[in-house]
Protein backbone atom coordinates (compact mmCIF):
# COMPACT_ATOMS: atom_id res chain seq x y z
CA UNK A 1 0.00 0.00 0.00
CA UNK A 2 1.58 3.86 -0.59
CA UNK A 3 1.44 5.97 1.91
CA UNK A 4 -1.61 7.94 1.10
CA UNK A 5 -3.50 4.34 0.92
CA UNK A 6 -6.69 4.19 3.38
CA UNK A 7 -7.09 1.13 5.37
CA UNK A 8 -9.94 -0.39 6.36
CA UNK A 9 -11.23 -0.07 10.03
CA UNK A 10 -11.18 -4.12 10.16
CA UNK A 11 -7.08 -3.94 9.48
CA UNK A 12 -5.26 -3.57 12.52
CA UNK A 13 -3.61 0.30 12.21
CA UNK A 14 0.43 -0.07 13.44
CA UNK A 15 0.46 4.17 13.26
CA UNK A 16 0.72 6.13 16.16
CA UNK A 17 -2.53 7.93 17.76
CA UNK A 18 -0.90 11.16 17.91
CA UNK A 19 -3.51 11.49 21.09
CA UNK A 20 -2.24 8.87 22.77
CA UNK A 21 -3.78 6.00 24.70
CA UNK A 22 -6.73 6.51 27.37
CA UNK A 23 -4.83 6.66 30.49
CA UNK A 24 -5.62 9.12 32.87
CA UNK A 25 -7.43 11.66 30.39
CA UNK A 26 -10.29 12.48 29.32
CA UNK A 27 -12.64 9.87 27.12
CA UNK A 28 -13.96 11.87 23.92
CA UNK A 29 -16.69 10.23 22.33
CA UNK A 30 -18.96 11.55 19.49
CA UNK A 31 -22.69 10.32 19.16
CA UNK A 32 -25.32 10.67 16.02
CA UNK A 33 -28.65 10.29 18.09
CA UNK A 34 -30.26 12.24 20.68
CA UNK A 35 -32.18 10.17 22.78
CA UNK A 36 -31.29 7.92 26.04
CA UNK A 37 -27.65 7.30 25.02
CA UNK A 38 -26.90 11.13 24.38
CA UNK A 39 -27.85 11.63 28.36
CA UNK A 40 -25.87 8.43 29.33
CA UNK A 41 -22.40 9.96 27.90
CA UNK A 42 -22.81 13.45 29.11
CA UNK A 43 -23.36 12.27 32.19
CA UNK A 44 -20.18 9.99 32.83
CA UNK A 45 -17.57 11.37 34.52
CA UNK A 46 -14.37 11.99 32.62
CA UNK A 47 -16.21 11.94 29.44
CA UNK A 48 -16.33 14.83 27.25
CA UNK A 49 -18.03 15.05 23.72
CA UNK A 50 -16.42 16.04 20.24
CA UNK A 51 -17.53 18.60 18.38
CA UNK A 52 -17.67 18.25 14.66
CA UNK A 53 -19.93 17.50 11.51
CA UNK A 54 -20.79 14.43 12.32
CA UNK A 55 -22.31 14.89 16.03
CA UNK A 56 -26.18 14.92 17.44
CA UNK A 57 -26.35 18.63 16.27
CA UNK A 58 -26.07 17.93 12.64
CA UNK A 59 -27.40 14.89 12.48
CA UNK A 60 -30.78 15.07 13.83
CA UNK A 61 -32.22 15.58 10.14
CA UNK A 62 -30.86 12.11 9.27
CA UNK A 63 -31.42 10.25 11.95
CA UNK A 64 -35.34 11.22 11.75
CA UNK A 65 -35.47 10.22 8.07
CA UNK A 66 -33.82 6.83 9.11
CA UNK A 67 -36.07 6.51 11.80
CA UNK A 68 -38.26 5.81 9.63
CA UNK A 69 -36.34 3.06 7.82
CA UNK A 70 -35.73 0.09 9.27
CA UNK A 71 -33.98 -1.30 12.71
CA UNK A 72 -33.48 -4.79 11.54
CA UNK A 73 -30.38 -3.48 9.29
CA UNK A 74 -31.00 -3.13 5.49
CA UNK A 75 -27.60 -2.68 4.06
CA UNK A 76 -27.87 0.35 2.41
CA UNK A 77 -27.09 1.23 -0.88
CA UNK A 78 -23.84 3.89 -0.63
CA UNK A 79 -24.03 7.32 -2.12
CA UNK A 80 -20.70 8.85 -1.25
CA UNK A 81 -17.18 8.01 -3.24
CA UNK A 82 -14.81 5.83 -1.02
CA UNK A 83 -11.79 7.93 0.16
CA UNK A 84 -12.70 10.98 -1.08
CA UNK A 85 -13.27 12.52 2.19
CA UNK A 86 -16.38 13.27 2.31
CA UNK A 87 -19.73 10.95 2.46
CA UNK A 88 -23.51 12.22 1.96
CA UNK A 89 -25.86 10.72 4.11
CA UNK A 90 -29.37 11.01 3.94
CA UNK A 91 -29.10 14.75 2.88
CA UNK A 92 -26.58 15.75 5.85
CA UNK A 93 -22.73 15.88 5.24
CA UNK A 94 -20.12 14.81 6.97
CA UNK A 95 -16.39 15.22 6.99
CA UNK A 96 -13.99 12.74 7.28
CA UNK A 97 -13.66 13.68 11.23
CA UNK A 98 -14.45 10.50 12.32
CA UNK A 99 -10.92 8.99 10.91
CA UNK A 100 -8.82 11.53 12.41
CA UNK A 101 -7.50 10.01 15.56
CA UNK A 102 -10.09 12.94 17.74
CA UNK A 103 -12.18 10.11 19.78
CA UNK A 104 -12.02 7.34 21.73
CA UNK A 105 -15.85 6.19 21.70
CA UNK A 106 -18.47 6.27 18.74
CA UNK A 107 -21.99 5.80 19.13
CA UNK A 108 -22.98 6.10 15.41
CA UNK A 109 -25.96 5.26 13.31
CA UNK A 110 -25.63 1.96 10.60
CA UNK A 111 -25.97 4.07 7.47
CA UNK A 112 -22.66 6.55 8.72
CA UNK A 113 -20.90 3.09 9.07
CA UNK A 114 -21.77 1.52 5.73
CA UNK A 115 -20.25 4.87 4.26
CA UNK A 116 -17.22 5.24 6.31
CA UNK A 117 -16.24 2.25 7.23
CA UNK A 118 -14.22 0.83 4.74
CA UNK A 119 -12.21 4.17 4.59
CA UNK A 120 -11.61 4.51 8.21
CA UNK A 121 -8.39 4.00 10.18
CA UNK A 122 -8.87 3.15 13.33
CA UNK A 123 -6.31 3.59 16.37
CA UNK A 124 -5.80 0.50 18.94
CA UNK A 125 -8.55 2.06 21.42
CA UNK A 126 -11.34 3.25 19.89
CA UNK A 127 -14.43 1.56 19.93
CA UNK A 128 -17.31 2.37 17.30
CA UNK A 129 -21.02 0.65 17.27
CA UNK A 130 -22.28 -2.10 14.54
CA UNK A 131 -19.99 -4.71 13.05
CA UNK A 132 -19.54 -4.11 8.82
CA UNK A 133 -22.10 -6.67 8.04
CA UNK A 134 -24.35 -7.19 11.04
CA UNK A 135 -27.65 -7.22 8.72
CA UNK A 136 -26.49 -10.89 8.55
CA UNK A 137 -28.23 -11.57 11.70
CA UNK A 138 -30.59 -8.61 11.79
CA UNK A 139 -32.84 -8.64 8.31
CA UNK A 140 -35.11 -11.18 8.47
CA UNK A 141 -34.26 -13.46 5.67
CA UNK A 142 -30.71 -13.33 5.84
CA UNK A 143 -31.12 -14.11 9.34
CA UNK A 144 -32.86 -16.99 8.63
CA UNK A 145 -30.95 -18.39 5.84
CA UNK A 146 -27.96 -18.23 8.12
CA UNK A 147 -29.87 -20.61 10.56
CA UNK A 148 -31.09 -22.76 8.21
CA UNK A 149 -27.34 -22.99 7.18
CA UNK A 150 -26.01 -24.19 10.73
CA UNK A 151 -28.84 -26.32 11.22
CA UNK A 152 -28.17 -28.29 8.13
CA UNK A 153 -24.60 -28.23 8.94
CA UNK A 154 -24.88 -29.59 12.62
CA UNK A 155 -27.28 -32.45 11.65
CA UNK A 156 -24.64 -33.48 8.93
CA UNK A 157 -21.99 -33.36 11.58
CA UNK A 158 -24.19 -34.49 14.81
CA UNK A 159 -27.07 -36.00 13.93
CA UNK A 160 -30.67 -35.45 13.67
CA UNK A 161 -31.38 -35.49 17.25
CA UNK A 162 -28.95 -32.19 17.85
CA UNK A 163 -30.44 -30.63 14.81
CA UNK A 164 -33.92 -30.14 17.22
CA UNK A 165 -31.75 -27.75 19.29
CA UNK A 166 -32.51 -25.28 16.03
CA UNK A 167 -36.28 -25.64 16.42
CA UNK A 168 -37.26 -22.04 17.85
CA UNK A 169 -38.20 -20.22 14.20
CA UNK A 170 -41.42 -20.68 12.45
CA UNK A 171 -41.10 -22.24 8.81
CA UNK A 172 -40.23 -19.26 6.65
CA UNK A 173 -39.61 -18.86 3.25
CA UNK A 174 -38.24 -16.06 1.34
CA UNK A 175 -40.73 -14.02 -1.38
CA UNK A 176 -40.79 -13.81 -4.42
CA UNK A 177 -37.54 -16.16 -4.65
CA UNK A 178 -39.39 -18.99 -2.87
CA UNK A 179 -42.74 -18.53 -3.93
CA UNK A 180 -43.40 -21.75 -5.62
CA UNK A 181 -41.69 -24.16 -2.70
CA UNK A 182 -43.85 -21.75 -0.13
CA UNK A 183 -46.72 -22.71 -2.55
CA UNK A 184 -46.12 -26.44 -2.13
CA UNK A 185 -46.18 -26.32 1.86
CA UNK A 186 -49.12 -23.77 1.81
CA UNK A 187 -51.18 -26.58 0.03
CA UNK A 188 -49.74 -29.59 2.68
CA UNK A 189 -51.61 -27.31 5.49
CA UNK A 190 -54.88 -25.98 4.52
CA UNK A 191 -56.37 -23.45 6.42
CA UNK A 192 -53.26 -22.55 8.86
CA UNK A 193 -51.96 -18.82 9.06
CA UNK A 194 -49.53 -17.54 7.62
CA UNK A 195 -47.87 -13.83 8.03
CA UNK A 196 -46.37 -11.69 6.04
CA UNK A 197 -42.74 -9.31 6.51
CA UNK A 198 -41.15 -6.91 4.86
CA UNK A 199 -37.38 -8.28 5.33
CA UNK A 200 -35.80 -4.97 6.34
CA UNK A 201 -38.38 -2.66 7.49
CA UNK A 202 -39.82 -2.35 11.26
CA UNK A 203 -41.79 -1.48 14.06
CA UNK A 204 -44.43 -3.81 12.60
CA UNK A 205 -44.58 -1.80 8.86
CA UNK A 206 -46.19 -3.92 5.98
CA UNK A 207 -46.99 -6.99 7.87
CA UNK A 208 -49.80 -8.86 7.89
CA UNK A 209 -51.52 -11.96 8.13
CA UNK A 210 -53.58 -14.36 5.59
CA UNK A 211 -54.98 -17.53 5.59
CA UNK A 212 -55.52 -17.33 1.44
CA UNK A 213 -53.27 -17.95 -1.48
CA UNK A 214 -55.03 -15.20 -3.31
CA UNK A 215 -53.93 -12.61 -0.30
CA UNK A 216 -51.19 -12.65 -2.16
CA UNK A 217 -51.48 -13.00 -6.00
CA UNK A 218 -48.95 -9.28 -6.44
CA UNK A 219 -46.36 -11.88 -5.72
CA UNK A 220 -46.92 -14.51 -7.90
CA UNK A 221 -47.44 -11.71 -10.75
CA UNK A 222 -43.93 -10.43 -9.24
CA UNK A 223 -42.29 -13.76 -9.77
CA UNK A 224 -43.57 -14.11 -13.24
CA UNK A 225 -42.66 -10.72 -14.92
CA UNK A 226 -39.45 -10.13 -16.48
CA UNK A 227 -37.18 -7.14 -15.08
CA UNK A 228 -36.20 -6.46 -18.45
CA UNK A 229 -38.09 -2.70 -17.86
CA UNK A 230 -35.02 -1.17 -16.24
CA UNK A 231 -37.56 1.48 -14.60
CA UNK A 232 -39.83 -0.87 -13.24
CA UNK A 233 -38.14 -2.15 -9.45
CA UNK A 234 -37.83 -5.51 -8.42
CA UNK A 235 -40.43 -6.60 -5.61
CA UNK A 236 -39.45 -5.79 -2.62
CA UNK A 237 -38.16 -9.04 -0.45
CA UNK A 238 -40.43 -10.79 2.61
CA UNK A 239 -40.71 -13.41 4.20
CA UNK A 240 -43.43 -15.23 4.90
CA UNK A 241 -43.84 -17.59 8.22
CA UNK A 242 -46.02 -19.89 9.66
CA UNK A 243 -48.09 -17.92 11.97
CA UNK A 244 -47.95 -19.12 15.99
CA UNK A 245 -51.51 -19.02 16.51
CA UNK A 246 -51.08 -20.37 20.60
CA UNK A 247 -49.38 -17.73 21.95
CA UNK A 248 -48.67 -17.82 25.86
CA UNK A 249 -51.61 -15.56 26.87
CA UNK A 250 -51.72 -12.68 30.09
CA UNK A 251 -55.19 -11.40 30.71
CA UNK A 252 -56.35 -12.59 27.47
CA UNK A 253 -53.33 -10.16 25.22
CA UNK A 254 -50.67 -11.78 23.33
CA UNK A 255 -46.59 -10.41 24.31
CA UNK A 256 -43.23 -10.31 23.65
CA UNK A 257 -40.14 -10.15 25.19
CA UNK A 258 -37.13 -7.40 24.55
CA UNK A 259 -33.92 -9.24 25.29
CA UNK A 260 -30.83 -7.21 25.48
CA UNK A 261 -27.57 -8.91 23.79
CA UNK A 262 -24.19 -7.46 23.58
CA UNK A 263 -21.52 -8.99 21.41
CA UNK A 264 -18.33 -7.67 22.13
CA UNK A 265 -16.41 -9.97 19.68
CA UNK A 266 -17.11 -12.68 16.82
CA UNK A 267 -13.47 -14.25 17.25
CA UNK A 268 -13.61 -15.51 19.60
CA UNK A 269 -17.48 -14.95 20.25
CA UNK A 270 -17.96 -13.05 22.90
CA UNK A 271 -21.23 -12.13 24.57
CA UNK A 272 -23.39 -11.10 27.39
CA UNK A 273 -26.96 -11.07 28.38
CA UNK A 274 -29.09 -8.01 30.40
CA UNK A 275 -31.00 -9.11 32.93
CA UNK A 276 -33.44 -6.42 32.73
CA UNK A 277 -36.13 -5.84 29.44
CA UNK A 278 -39.72 -5.69 29.16
CA UNK A 279 -42.50 -7.43 27.59
CA UNK A 280 -44.39 -5.51 24.97
CA UNK A 281 -48.18 -6.88 25.14
CA UNK A 282 -51.13 -6.02 22.97
CA UNK A 283 -53.78 -3.76 23.64
CA UNK A 284 -56.56 -6.09 22.36
CA UNK A 285 -57.50 -9.37 23.46
CA UNK A 286 -56.22 -12.28 20.87
CA UNK A 287 -58.18 -13.61 19.07
CA UNK A 288 -58.14 -15.57 15.59
CA UNK A 289 -61.67 -14.36 14.46
CA UNK A 290 -59.75 -11.25 12.84
CA UNK A 291 -56.36 -11.71 11.55
CA UNK A 292 -56.35 -8.36 9.72
CA UNK A 293 -56.59 -6.72 13.12
CA UNK A 294 -53.01 -5.33 13.86
CA UNK A 295 -53.59 -4.32 17.80
CA UNK A 296 -54.63 -8.06 18.39
CA UNK A 297 -51.33 -9.76 16.79
CA UNK A 298 -49.06 -6.90 16.64
CA UNK A 299 -47.35 -6.19 20.08
CA UNK A 300 -45.00 -3.13 18.25
CA UNK A 301 -45.05 0.30 20.26
CA UNK A 302 -45.31 2.20 17.05
CA UNK A 303 -48.44 -0.11 16.58
CA UNK A 304 -50.24 -0.24 19.95
CA UNK A 305 -50.05 3.78 20.19
CA UNK A 306 -52.15 4.43 17.44
CA UNK A 307 -55.03 1.97 18.90
CA UNK A 308 -58.31 3.80 19.89
CA UNK A 309 -58.29 2.95 23.41
CA UNK A 310 -53.97 2.86 24.39
CA UNK A 311 -53.71 4.39 27.51
CA UNK A 312 -50.13 6.28 27.52
CA UNK A 313 -49.98 6.36 30.99
CA UNK A 314 -50.36 2.92 31.26
CA UNK A 315 -48.22 1.91 28.52
CA UNK A 316 -48.72 -2.26 27.41
CA UNK A 317 -45.23 -3.21 28.84
CA UNK A 318 -44.19 -5.24 31.82
CA UNK A 319 -40.63 -5.52 32.99
CA UNK A 320 -39.08 -8.92 32.88
CA UNK A 321 -38.95 -9.49 36.50
CA UNK A 322 -42.41 -8.49 36.76
CA UNK A 323 -43.16 -11.27 33.87
CA UNK A 324 -40.48 -14.15 35.46
CA UNK A 325 -42.33 -13.81 39.17
CA UNK A 326 -45.57 -14.15 37.32
CA UNK A 327 -45.09 -17.56 35.54
CA UNK A 328 -42.70 -18.41 38.12
CA UNK A 329 -45.95 -18.20 40.33
CA UNK A 330 -47.97 -20.13 37.88
CA UNK A 331 -45.71 -22.39 36.31
CA UNK A 332 -43.41 -23.23 38.97
CA UNK A 333 -39.91 -22.33 39.33
CA UNK A 334 -38.22 -25.29 36.98
CA UNK A 335 -40.24 -25.21 34.16
CA UNK A 336 -39.32 -20.98 33.72
CA UNK A 337 -35.84 -21.94 34.06
CA UNK A 338 -36.17 -24.50 31.16
CA UNK A 339 -37.81 -21.53 29.20
CA UNK A 340 -35.33 -19.16 29.86
CA UNK A 341 -32.69 -21.72 29.20
CA UNK A 342 -34.44 -22.13 25.81
CA UNK A 343 -33.96 -18.51 25.29
CA UNK A 344 -30.10 -18.83 25.98
CA UNK A 345 -30.20 -21.37 23.08
CA UNK A 346 -31.88 -19.07 20.87
CA UNK A 347 -29.11 -16.76 21.79
CA UNK A 348 -26.17 -18.66 21.01
CA UNK A 349 -27.65 -20.52 18.02
CA UNK A 350 -28.34 -17.05 15.97
CA UNK A 351 -24.97 -15.73 16.64
CA UNK A 352 -23.13 -18.72 16.03
CA UNK A 353 -25.03 -18.90 12.47
CA UNK A 354 -23.32 -15.91 10.90
CA UNK A 355 -19.61 -15.91 13.45
CA UNK A 356 -17.73 -17.46 10.35
CA UNK A 357 -19.37 -14.23 8.43
CA UNK A 358 -19.60 -11.42 10.64
CA UNK A 359 -16.23 -9.23 9.81
CA UNK A 360 -14.93 -9.34 13.11
CA UNK A 361 -13.08 -6.17 14.43
CA UNK A 362 -12.06 -5.54 17.68
CA UNK A 363 -12.77 -1.68 17.76
CA UNK A 364 -16.50 -2.83 16.73
CA UNK A 365 -19.41 -3.86 19.67
CA UNK A 366 -23.27 -4.47 18.82
CA UNK A 367 -26.05 -5.04 21.22
CA UNK A 368 -28.82 -6.47 19.61
CA UNK A 369 -32.16 -6.55 20.89
CA UNK A 370 -33.83 -9.90 19.66
CA UNK A 371 -37.81 -10.22 20.15
CA UNK A 372 -39.11 -13.23 21.50
CA UNK A 373 -42.31 -14.85 22.01
CA UNK A 374 -43.31 -17.63 24.22
CA UNK A 375 -46.65 -19.97 23.37
CA UNK A 376 -48.64 -21.65 25.55
CA UNK A 377 -46.63 -24.82 26.09
CA UNK A 378 -44.05 -22.09 27.40
CA UNK A 379 -41.78 -22.67 24.57
CA UNK A 380 -39.73 -19.35 23.38
CA UNK A 381 -39.64 -18.73 19.37
CA UNK A 382 -37.19 -16.08 17.84
CA UNK A 383 -39.14 -13.59 15.91
CA UNK A 384 -36.50 -11.37 14.71
CA UNK A 385 -33.20 -9.46 15.99
CA UNK A 386 -32.56 -5.60 16.25
CA UNK A 387 -29.38 -4.03 14.92
CA UNK A 388 -30.49 -0.81 16.76
CA UNK A 389 -33.61 -1.58 19.17
CA UNK A 390 -34.97 1.45 20.19
CA UNK A 391 -33.24 3.71 23.12
CA UNK A 392 -36.21 6.00 22.95
CA UNK A 393 -38.08 6.03 26.37
CA UNK A 394 -41.72 6.02 26.50
CA UNK A 395 -41.73 6.78 30.19
CA UNK A 396 -39.87 7.26 33.74
CA UNK A 397 -39.32 3.05 34.05
CA UNK A 398 -38.58 3.12 30.31
CA UNK A 399 -36.14 5.58 30.61
CA UNK A 400 -34.39 3.68 33.79
CA UNK A 401 -34.09 0.94 32.39
CA UNK A 402 -32.48 2.31 29.27
CA UNK A 403 -30.03 4.15 31.33
CA UNK A 404 -28.91 1.81 33.20
CA UNK A 405 -28.78 -0.24 30.39
CA UNK A 406 -26.41 1.28 28.56
CA UNK A 407 -24.50 2.66 31.38
CA UNK A 408 -23.51 -0.86 32.18
CA UNK A 409 -22.63 -1.52 28.30
CA UNK A 410 -20.22 1.46 28.72
CA UNK A 411 -18.56 -0.46 31.96
CA UNK A 412 -18.44 -3.35 29.95
CA UNK A 413 -16.32 -1.85 27.39
CA UNK A 414 -14.74 -0.42 29.92
CA UNK A 415 -12.24 2.36 28.57
CA UNK A 416 -11.08 3.67 31.26
CA UNK A 417 -9.55 0.35 32.26
CA UNK A 418 -10.90 -0.18 35.42
CA UNK A 419 -11.64 -3.73 35.44
CA UNK A 420 -9.45 -6.89 35.83
CA UNK A 421 -11.46 -8.31 32.73
CA UNK A 422 -12.29 -11.64 34.12
CA UNK A 423 -15.85 -10.28 35.18
CA UNK A 424 -18.77 -12.52 34.62
CA UNK A 425 -21.54 -9.63 35.55
CA UNK A 426 -21.13 -6.26 35.37
CA UNK A 427 -23.52 -4.15 36.60
CA UNK A 428 -26.92 -6.03 34.70
CA UNK A 429 -25.04 -7.07 32.20
CA UNK A 430 -23.76 -11.37 32.81
CA UNK A 431 -21.19 -13.38 30.38
CA UNK A 432 -23.23 -15.71 28.70
CA UNK A 433 -20.63 -17.13 26.45
CA UNK A 434 -16.90 -16.46 25.79
CA UNK A 435 -15.92 -19.11 23.22
CA UNK A 436 -18.13 -21.57 25.33
CA UNK A 437 -20.39 -21.51 27.89
CA UNK A 438 -19.78 -19.41 30.99
CA UNK A 439 -20.94 -21.03 34.78
CA UNK A 440 -22.60 -18.97 37.01
CA UNK A 441 -20.74 -18.54 40.45
CA UNK A 442 -22.39 -19.23 44.15
CA UNK A 443 -22.78 -15.91 45.01
CA UNK A 444 -24.91 -14.96 41.84
CA UNK A 445 -27.63 -17.33 42.31
CA UNK A 446 -30.87 -15.01 42.40
CA UNK A 447 -32.92 -16.73 40.59
CA UNK A 448 -31.84 -20.54 40.58
CA UNK A 449 -33.27 -23.24 42.94
CA UNK A 450 -31.20 -25.11 45.67
CA UNK A 451 -28.92 -27.60 45.04
CA UNK A 452 -25.81 -28.01 42.63
CA UNK A 453 -24.91 -24.93 40.96
CA UNK A 454 -21.91 -26.32 38.67
CA UNK A 455 -23.91 -26.90 35.98
CA UNK A 456 -26.33 -23.81 35.78
CA UNK A 457 -25.74 -21.16 33.09
CA UNK A 458 -24.51 -17.42 34.22
CA UNK A 459 -27.51 -16.24 32.65
CA UNK A 460 -30.41 -14.51 34.98
CA UNK A 461 -32.65 -12.77 32.74
CA UNK A 462 -35.79 -11.23 34.57
CA UNK A 463 -33.96 -11.64 37.97
CA UNK A 464 -33.62 -8.94 41.03
CA UNK A 465 -30.77 -6.48 39.39
CA UNK A 466 -29.58 -4.29 41.95
CA UNK A 467 -26.62 -3.14 39.45
CA UNK A 468 -25.60 0.07 41.54
CA UNK A 469 -24.70 -1.85 44.70
CA UNK A 470 -22.89 -5.03 42.46
CA UNK A 471 -20.77 -2.38 40.73
CA UNK A 472 -19.39 -0.57 43.57
CA UNK A 473 -17.89 -3.65 44.58
CA UNK A 474 -17.08 -5.01 41.38
CA UNK A 475 -14.78 -1.54 41.10
CA UNK A 476 -13.53 -2.18 45.09
CA UNK A 477 -12.66 -5.35 44.07
CA UNK A 478 -11.04 -4.72 40.76
CA UNK A 479 -9.36 -1.77 42.39
CA UNK A 480 -7.49 -4.62 45.61
CA UNK A 481 -6.86 -6.76 42.42
CA UNK A 482 -5.02 -4.05 40.58
CA UNK A 483 -2.86 -2.27 43.79
CA UNK A 484 -1.66 -5.92 44.25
Amino acid sequence: MSKGTKIPGYMQGKGRNPRGIIGDREIRYKCSLQNTILDVLRGRPGWQEVPGQNNVQQNVQANTKQQGQQSTGQPPSNTGKAGSGTTTTQGTTFGNKASDGDWDFYWCDREWLHQNYDTMFLYEHQKILHFRNHYELTRKNLMVKNLKRLKKQTEREQGKAEGLSFEFFPTTYELPSEYHIFVEEFKKNPGIIWIMKPAARAQGRGIFLFRRLKDITDWKKGEYQPLSDPNRDAPETYVVQRYIENPYLIGGRKFDVRVYVLVVSYNPLKVWLYRSGFARFSNTRFSLDSIEDTYVHLTNVAIQKNAPDYDPDKGCKWSTQQLRKYLSAKHGVDAVRKAYKGIDNIIIKSLQSVQKIIINDKHCFEMYGYDILFDSDLKPWLIEINASPSLTASGKEDYELKFGLLNDLLNVLDLENRLTGKEKRIGGWDLLWEDGPILADDGNMECVPNGNTTTIPNSFLGCHNDRKRQLRELYMAAQSVKKT
